[in-house]
């Protein structure tokens, strides 16, 4: 894992086995903006995630991400295909593509890549002074990093292009009650929030998880029709069946017990 100053990644031991790992953007004099330094950081932290039961990205300071750090942007010589394409795009897409349970722990501004990144998340909570959305007509610019999928999957078309037009930011409850976050969390509260719910997530079936996350963004990806959903279902369960968490958690409801997963 990444030891750069721009990335804390805190990793912390799993009952059952395996581990629960915490990616702490920390630049937070410049809002956890990213500059390909600290992109490369993040993508050193996300390569050494293979063990991880789940994963949770959060930033330090003020906010989650206020997206790229524009200090050094040249928008007259800049090749602003080439900056997405080959340094936003694949690590939003590699914090998509996890196998494992992954949760966005987003407060303050949560804007442009920093909102890709919490977007890729699969659960993202939000404190209720958070400020989520696409301020890109402000400065010009197309909403990126995934943004556009992010909205309609989450949000809807017609609010996407609102949201998108006005520039109109959300806050943490707004943004629940839109459906683009999880749940909102009083802002002193969001970390016991967190805490309990990765824990939650960590202690459960994560082998199993991982086949839901792959039919489910499938499904998001309209690579499956209903028949191919029952058929992946199906395959999924069928891999499953005999090892260690399938026969823990059908002998654990047999005895009337609490089940002790692992991941396996």
């Amino acid at each position: 894992m990444s030891d750069d100053a721009s990335i804390l990644v805190d990793t912390a031991p799993v009952e059952t086995g395996g581990t629960r790992v915490t990616i702490t953007l920390n630049r937070p004099d410049v809002i956890n903006s990213l500059d390909e330094a600290m992109v490369a950081a993040l993508h050193d932290a996300l390569d050494g995630c293979a063990t991880a039961r789940v994963v949770v990205i959060r930033g330090t300071g003020k906010g989650f991400s206020a997206g790229r750090d524009l200090s050094q942007a040249t928008p007259l010589e800049e090749d602003a295909r080439a900056i997405l394409a080959d340094l936003f795009n694949p690590l939003v897409a590699k914090i998509r593509a996890l196998p494992m349970p992954t949760i966005a722990a987003v407060h303050g501004p949560a804007l442009g890549v920093g909102f890709g990144i919490a977007m890729a998340c699969d659960i993202v909570l939000a404190a209720e002074r958070s400020r989520l959305g696409s301020p890109f007509a402000n400065i010009g610019c197309v909403l990126d990093s995934g943004g556009h999928a992010a909205l309609v999957q989450r949000v809807g078309p017609h609010r996407a292009l609102e949201l998108i037009y006005t520039s109109r930011l959300l806050d943490g409850a707004a943004a629940a009650a839109m459906g683009l976050v999880n749940e909102v969390v009083a802002d002193d509260a969001l970390d016991a929030r967190i805490e309990e719910l990765a824990g939650q997530i960590a202690a459960g079936p994560t082998a199993a998880f991982a086949a839901s996350k792959r039919i489910v963004q499938r499904i998001a990806d309209q690579q499956f029709g209903f028949a191919d959903v029952l058929t992946a279902e199906a395959d999924a369960q069928g891999e499953l069946a005999g090892r260690p968490d399938y026969v823990e958690g059908i002998s654990a409801f047999m005895d009337k017990r609490r089940p002790q997963f692992r991941g396996e």
